[in-house]
């Protein structure tokens, strides 16, 4: 899982209760503590076992370009309630929930959509099959289809134990001994149990069987003609980065690979994850005007 490796939160950040027609979302919202919002708004959301709360570290630099950045828990996800009927985390139907609240987020501007990881999956459908007026995507270490390697392994473990034997089972026997392993400190390592424990085991299970089944929608996506970027670590191990590569590829998509990070770039590379991701907006936001003004 994601482990942010501070919780406190930075100048201009603030939680917040987001409602949509689709439900009411946990969200970390960031404004600039300094200068004006004058830019696109943006909207980040987190993968399979994260929160909110992996952006913490991106959403003050990204604040400060200029624009509103929000920073959601999925339904069902740490803070964000959600049902136990599973249809209510497919791939599909979460796609649908970000649809509704890029729209609450923009209020009538486009908005800018990152998709950590599963998160990619999920906003990629909203992309496709949404009615909101993106200004560009970006899957951060996100692939085609599914996922792979040691981490689909995981994934696979969640489907099997979630079910019969809680998320109590799956923090002592799978995160807790990974966490302690990783030196991680007394106070993020409560914070990754009340995160796990919090979600709904429905809609974890469930969630990593879509990761684990996806289907490639590159092509899809591809016809949407929307400024697209393929962020992720050199190292990644969820996906391959050469699969990633392959990808932007297919899209004409711009790629950034953040190099000695991994598979949470937000985390392990937070200052040039968040200059590609400025950098890129403003590209996205220029060639946007820039069409208007041609076509006037």
């Amino acid at each position: 899982m994601s482990t942010p490796r501070f919780l406190d939160l930075p100048p201009g950040v603030a939680p917040q209760k987001t409602e949509t027609p689709q439900g009411t979302f946990a969200v970390l919202e960031a404004v600039p503590v300094s200068g004006v919002i004058e830019r696109w708004p943006a909207l980040l959301v987190p993968g399979l076992t994260g929160s909110k709360e992996d952006f913490i570290a991106v959403l003050m630099t990204l604040a400060q370009s200029g624009r509103r950045v929000v920073a959601v828990d999925l339904r069902g996800q740490y803070e964000t309630p959600g049902p136990a009927d599973p249809t209510a985390y497919t791939c599909a139907a979460l796609g649908s929930d970000i649809d509704a609240l890029a729209q609450v987020v923009g209020g009538g501007e486009p908005v800018h959509l990152v998709g950590h990881s599963f998160g990619g999956l999920v906003a990629r459908e909203a992309v496709i099959d949404g009615v909101t007026k993106f200004a560009s995507f970006t899957l951060m270490s996100s692939g085609p289809g599914p996922i792979e390697g040691r981490r689909a392994r995981n994934a696979r473990k969640i489907t099997e134990e979630v079910p019969t034997l809680g998320l109590e089972h799956l923090w002592h026997h799978r995160f807790e001994p990974e966490a302690l392993a990783a030196d991680v400190s007394d106070d993020i390592r409560e914070f990754l149990h009340k995160r796990l424990v919090s979600n709904s085991p429905t809609g974890l299970s469930r969630m990593a069987e879509q990761v684990l089944t996806v289907r490639d929608r590159t092509d899809e996506l591809r016809q949407i003609e929307l400024p697209t970027l393929v962020l992720f670590g050199e190292h990644d191990d969820g996906w391959p980065p050469e699969a990633q590569s392959e990808m932007a590829a297919r899209l004409g998509a711009d790629s950034v690979v953040l190099p000695g990070a991994v598979h949470s770039p937000a985390v392990e590379a937070p200052e040039t994850t968040a200059a590609a991701l400025v950098r890129f907006w403003n590209a996205a936001e220029k060639h946007y005007l820039d069409t208007r003004s041609s076509a006037v």
